[in-house]
């Protein structure tokens, strides 16, 4: 279980002496206790590992887009730090799919789905995230999807 991965890696930076490394894993262990807590009233929880790698892809996709603003910035120092906590955040990530191999499931599921326009893009991206949801970057997928039903 990738949580189970996490709590190891703290152990190991804690022994390690490595306080970036551990301030970073303890930020996800917080955001997993954060969701638990909020799925504790909720009807169906997911499976642990779905849940864990959703929040971290949250949490990638948040200090992707605070590098670019720190970039756009001129404040190099703090863009820094979020490169560093994202490095982390990607260890315990599932290995993600190349574009090509992303355009290719896209294709299956078109032909799956038999989608023909534009008006079909929900049904195709609801498919891509229920098969392939914890390799894929759903932003970039999404405008992957638009490009294959607008050609």
């Amino acid at each position: 279980m990738i949580r189970d991965t996490i709590k190891a890696a703290q152990v190991s930076a804690m022994k390690a002496g490595d306080k970036p490394r551990l301030a970073a894993v303890r930020l996800i262990l917080a955001k997993l206790k954060d969701k638990d807590i909020e799925l504790r009233t909720a009807s169906a929880v997911p499976e642990d590992d779905v849940l864990v790698t959703d929040v971290l892809q949250k949490m990638a996709k948040q200090r992707r887009e605070s590098i670019s603003l720190y970039e756009q910035g001129g404040r190099q120092e703090l863009a820094e730090v979020e490169k560093a906590e994202l490095a982390v955040i990607e260890e315990f990530l599932p290995q993600q799919m190349s574009e090509d191999d992303t355009k290719a499931a896209i294709g299956a599921i078109i032909a799956e789905t038999g989608a023909a326009g534009m008006k079909d893009m929900g049904k195709v991206v609801a498919a891509l995230k229920a098969k392939h949801g914890t390799q894929l970057d759903m932003g970039k997928a999404s405008g992957l999807v638009k490009a294959a039903l607008s050609a």
